[in-house]
């Protein structure tokens, strides 16, 4: 390995990374020295190869590798044009010494799509990342004066739950279903300037029934849950947008908690939109989990519940990738 890249860099502290290849890979590996020597079958060994290269040429860059940043290396498809080492180097934004990044391609596919279009909708399961990067993408563009502020909403429909039937005012009715948003905020910004920029109203977090009526320009506007939109909000929503705005919509259109009998605005919206040029839809998987790697194993097992309980295949739905 070059001089410059401690050989601890590949194998992790503790040979941690080199324990994760090892059961990532089909080919054995075997460190001596300053060497790294691979045996197997030929397709298998070129895979490793092809890791190890991503894995030294990020560490070149000075950006540091993880266990799981490995893991996800090893799971990239080498026949994509965009290779793993430009997915995990991408940097949004860089909070208290750690750098906020997409993990997966499709990550970068929809980051990129943030950065190309007006209205983007990332859909895929919980874990994927979908409102954590959208809401960095929005304080980017906010620290880079693109816009002059942020809104966040979601629709206050979750669980079953009507606002009518939780104790206390309106604030503490309303502040359970807009806490995500809140804690990636405070992931991405210094605690004491989050109140600050909230009451100067450079960042608003609202329910989605507080748009209605309303022009935004000049923001970055973030749908959250989408899922639980109706058609008509989700209209609504979409016509909210003004000059020089961006808006993200995400959502899980497998997690619907809409009364029997409305029909989500989200599932319904890539037919409606289709051909649009400056809209685009990225789809997250359960390979995109970037949470625990139990999460991403959870949500896999109970589409393959609802697979055998439905009695057919897991249902795969089609969405534009961004031009």
């Amino acid at each position: 390995m070059p001089h410059s890249i401690p050989m601890v860099g590949v194998v992790g502290p503790n040979d941690e990374f080199l324990r994760v290849l090892e059961n990532e890979l089909g080919s054995e590996i075997h460190v001596r020295g300053n060497e790294i020597l691979l045996d197997g079958p030929p397709d298998e060994v070129l895979h490793a190869v092809d890791v190890l290269t991503e894995m030294v040429t990020i560490l070149r860059t000075g950006h540091g590798l993880t266990a799981g940043d490995v893991e996800r290396i090893a799971h990239m498809d080498s026949s994509e044009p965009v290779r793993p080492a430009a997915v995990l180097t991408q940097s949004i934004l860089s909070h208290r010494g750690r750098a906020i990044r997409p993990k997966t391609l499709n990550q970068k596919r929809y980051v990129d799509a943030i950065d190309q279009h007006t209205i983007v909708f990332g859909i895929g399961p919980a874990g994927t990342g979908k409102t954590y990067l959208a809401v960095a993408k929005a304080v980017q563009a906010l620290q880079a004066k693109k816009v002059n502020r942020i809104v966040l909403t979601r629709p206050a429909i979750e669980a079953g739950e009507r606002l009518g039937f939780l104790p206390g005012t309106l604030s503490e009715k309303i502040d359970p279903y807009l806490r995500p948003l809140y804690d990636a905020l405070h992931d991405m910004l210094d605690p004491d300037s989050v109140p600050r920029l909230l009451t100067a109203g450079t960042i608003e977090i609202a329910p989605l029934a507080y748009m209605r009526g309303r022009t935004l320009n000049d923001a970055f506007i973030i749908l959250d849950e989408a899922q639980n939109t109706s058609m008509e909000q989700m209209k609504m929503f979409l016509t909210r947008l003004g000059f020089g705005s961006t808006m993200v919509v995400t959502g899980d259109i497998t997690q619907v908690d809409l009364p029997g009998g409305v029909r989500s605005g989200l599932r319904e919206v890539p037919a409606i939109l289709d051909g649009l040029d400056d809209v685009a839809f990225c789809t997250l998987t359960n390979r995109d989990v970037v949470r625990h790697r139990l999460v991403g194993q959870i949500a896999a097992a109970y589409d393959r519940y609802e697979a055998r309980r439905d009695g057919h295949e897991a249902p795969v739905t089609a969405m534009r990738r961004p031009r």
